[in-house]
């Protein structure tokens, strides 16, 4: 009886004397080993021997000695190195390639190093900092102001505005109203408190108002059908001795004949045309 070990378990010839390689429980001789299992080097694709080193990466394998970057074929063997379209390069080729430049140094930013990223653009994790205090954005929130990034305790303190209203700090957007600004939300009306951005509003007495606020309130009324004489779109209206008139109400009391651009004459409250004034 031999031992499992002593012969080939494939060509069966006798391993006593010669090396031989393990594969489970079984034994082989080297050649045998080697036409059977041994894996082709991506590079030359000549079979990896069992006397020599295999490495391996996702799957492929390579010689020791053919391990190495494509491009200035530097060995990668103990070294970092990254993969582009299954080719293998070092750190340096492959960021001379493809690493992003920093917005900030223009160097490139290094694989495995930690890279920002901000409206398109990418930094090295110590140059995306606050304009103003120097200290690392990070992940907390910031504003750009012409290009530049700051904290928001920063861009506070050295630009930004304050409502009127709530005195609180204007981070975007915002509208101005007699020189001052205000947040959108606080541009409300005096009486209703109707958002008034992007909507017509009247002003009296440094005061906004909505059209129908102003109109309920404040508006003059004419003295014929007593609804108010609209602010707005340059309405036009006759004023004659602290009364108004809205344009197609000033007609004569008796005929009704428009009375803008004529003569006219008054009897107590009416107003008449000359006609009906002088036969009265």
């Amino acid at each position: 009886m031999t031992s499992s070990h002593t012969d080939c378990h494939f060509c069966l010839q006798s391993l006593r004397g010669r090396k031989y390689a393990l594969r489970g429980e079984n034994a082989y001789c080297v050649p045998c080993y080697d036409s059977l299992y041994a894996n082709p080097c991506q590079e030359c694709k000549l079979p990896i021997e069992c006397s020599s080193k295999d490495l391996a990466y996702k799957g492929c394998h390579w010689h020791e000695g053919c391990f190495r970057c494509a491009k200035c074929s530097r060995s990668l063997v103990e070294k970092p190195f990254a993969a582009k379209d299954e080719v293998l390069l070092c750190t340096e080729c492959y960021s001379d390639e493809y690493s992003s430049k920093c917005f900030h140094c223009q160097k490139t930013i290094m694989p495995g190093s930690r890279k920002m990223e901000f409206q398109g653009s990418s930094w090295h994790e110590s140059c995306f900092v606050c304009q103003y205090c120097q200290q690392p954005l990070g992940t907390k929130p910031l504003i750009t102001k012409d290009n530049e990034n700051y904290c928001v305790p920063c861009f506070e303190k050295q630009f930004a505005h304050h409502c009127y209203a709530c005195k609180k700090v204007i981070t975007s957007g915002g509208v101005a109203y007699h020189d001052q600004p205000w947040h959108k939300e606080c541009f409300v009306c005096a009486v209703c408190n109707t958002q008034l951005s992007g909507q017509r509003f009247i002003s009296k007495d440094e005061y906004p108002y909505c059209v129908d606020c102003f109109s309920k309130f404040h508006a003059k009324k004419c003295a014929a059908c007593k609804k108010p004489i609209a602010a707005l779109g340059g309405a036009k209206y006759i004023s004659f001795e602290e009364r108004q008139w809205h344009g197609e109400c000033f007609s004569c009391r008796k005929c009704s004949v428009s009375l803008v651009g004529q003569e006219f004459l008054t009897r107590q409250d009416d107003i008449l045309c000359h006609k009906c004034g002088s036969a009265s």
